[in-house]
């Protein structure tokens, strides 16, 4: 299975959440109603982890990302306004805009992020407010914006008087090195609001995540998660503050990161030696995908389908794409497949993409 979005059983924080969970429900008042912007301490370790000067009364805590985009896109969208994103992008996100009725701006991207000029661009045409990107390790393709295009894309959208969704989901899966600090850590004047979840680095069951605003922003955001429900679970928010506050949360991380390289660089072996260098532009410092380009001829679904009735399930890369794709490509993630299954499934993948 490379068409997994989440950890695999073995690789969840299983044990961890357990101990955690037991600690958690011992703790007075856990079932009562928690505040409607989050639990303190949870909020406070999520600005401490960003910085830039960020504090507990910036955060808001939300059950999931998907709860979190979507509560931004309807605080900060206005109805029928364009919605910047990087093509291609995160498909949760294009479904969440599409059910709200945003048309979705396609801007370029390349294997170092964004690009600086075409976003300028993309924001002269179409007066857009709102440019939602994930600068680490960007769900499906990857890439890290460039250190030196970070500073450029904050000024563009200061100048635009618009708005940054910036989704770090990837935080956690710092691979090769520490990923760059976040774009939000370098935002003094609350143009940029940062998401980050703890589901994909603990497991899917921990519905919890964090949007960190300022100003305006903080302000619609507070009333629109209110409007969507009035708090979040007592005991899943205290389970999340005590796992991730115990040292055994360090140690997961450490172990996580040294299996995905192992698993990272065993499906890349595998995808280069079947299918030639050239079907992997970029091979991400992070993550848990790799986006794998196919020869121009050979249709992306259909070779998905094909490849699922032989027992290897990835996923077809048009999906990602918010309009036109740039090509054919295919997401598979390296978390989900164990390296003595890869070589057998990578072979099964060649011969069909060759027929």
């Amino acid at each position: 299975n490379f068409g997994g979005g989440y950890l695999p059983d073995d690789l969840q924080a299983l044990p961890q959440l357990t101990a955690a969970m037991a600690r958690a429900s011992r703790r007075p008042g856990v079932w009562g109603r928690m505040p409607s912007q989050g639990l303190e301490p949870l909020r406070r370790w999520f600005a401490q982890e960003l910085g830039g000067g960020s504090g507990a009364h910036d955060v808001i805590i939300a059950p999931g990302s998907q709860a979190g985009i979507s509560a931004v896109f309807r605080a900060l969208v206005a109805p029928d306004a364009p919605l910047l994103v990087e093509s291609p992008t995160y498909v949760g996100a294009s479904i969440v805009a599409r059910a709200l009725r945003l048309p979705l701006v396609p801007v370029p991207t390349d294997a170092e992020g964004v690009v600086p000029e075409a976003l300028a661009d993309a924001f002269r045409r179409t007066g857009a407010r709102v440019f939602y990107v994930q600068p680490t390790f960007s769900n499906p393709s990857g890439a890290t914006l460039a250190v030196e295009r970070r500073r450029q894309v904050i000024d563009i959208v200061t100048r635009a008087g618009a708005f940054l969704v910036e989704d770090d989901w990837g935080r956690d899966f710092g691979i090769d090195a520490i990923p760059p600090a976040p774009l939000a850590a370098s935002d003094p004047d609350g143009h940029v609001v940062y998401l980050r979840s703890l589901t994909k680095s603990a497991a899917p069951g921990l519905r919890i995540s964090a949007i960190i605003a300022k100003g305006g922003a903080l302000a619609r955001l507070l009333s629109a998660r209110t409007i969507a429900d009035f708090f979040i679970s007592g005991p899943v928010q205290e389970t999340a503050l005590e796992l991730v506050t115990s040292p055994a949360w360090t140690r997961h991380l450490r172990a996580l990161r040294a299996t995905l390289r192992t698993r990272r660089d065993t499906l890349v072996g595998a995808l280069r030696s079947q299918l030639g260098p050239s079907c992997l532009p970029l091979v991400p410092g992070g993550g848990l995908h790799l986006w794998v380009r196919l020869p121009d001829h050979v249709n992306d679904a259909d070779l998905a389908a094909r490849a699922r009735a032989v027992d290897v399930v990835v996923s077809a890369g048009g999906q990602w794409f918010p309009a036109e794709p740039t090509g054919s490509f295919i997401r598979m993630s390296f978390a989900t497949a164990t390296p003595d299954a890869i070589p057998d499934a990578v072979t099964k993948l060649a011969r069909l993409v060759r027929a």
